[in-house]
């Protein structure tokens, strides 16, 4: 059984919830990513931020990301999975909620990161294909 901590991409970097969103965005370019996991100051996951979160959400709403914080944007319960779980349980959970990076826990820590990308390597081509035609709709 091939299981999530398998295929993940390790040690992901977080941006903290009491960052600013310019903070957030300079990560974000540093590291050439498009969106990172926002970690409360436990440690613990608390969501996930997009570049386009801080567009959509902060710029394009007139709010301003210099005073803006990462957590702010932060919504409802991240959705995860856990790195002992089955591939296809993150590939399932991928589909039904849309997301095209799932963070990877083990207990309470974030111990990684399932992107596309780490799928495509992975996986065959007809399933990535399912999973990229899933996600996208």
């Amino acid at each position: 059984m091939t299981t999530a901590r398998d295929i993940m991409t390790f040690d992901p970097q977080c941006v903290g919830e009491n960052d600013t969103l310019v903070e957030a965005a300079r990560r974000l370019r540093d590291l050439d990513v498009g969106a990172m996991p926002i970690c409360g100051e436990d440690g613990r996951l608390k969501g996930m931020l997009t570049d386009r979160d801080i567009v959509v959400k902060c710029l394009a709403e007139g709010g301003d990301p210099a005073t803006t914080t990462a957590g702010s944007l932060g919504e409802g319960k991240p959705v995860t999975i856990g790195a002992d779980d089955d591939i296809r349980e993150a590939l399932q959970t991928m589909q039904d909620h849309q997301v095209r990076r799932l963070p990877v826990i083990d207990g309470h820590d974030l111990v990684g990161i399932i992107s596309q990308a780490d799928i495509a390597r992975s996986l065959s081509s007809a399933e990535t294909g399912e999973t990229v035609e899933e996600i996208s709709e």
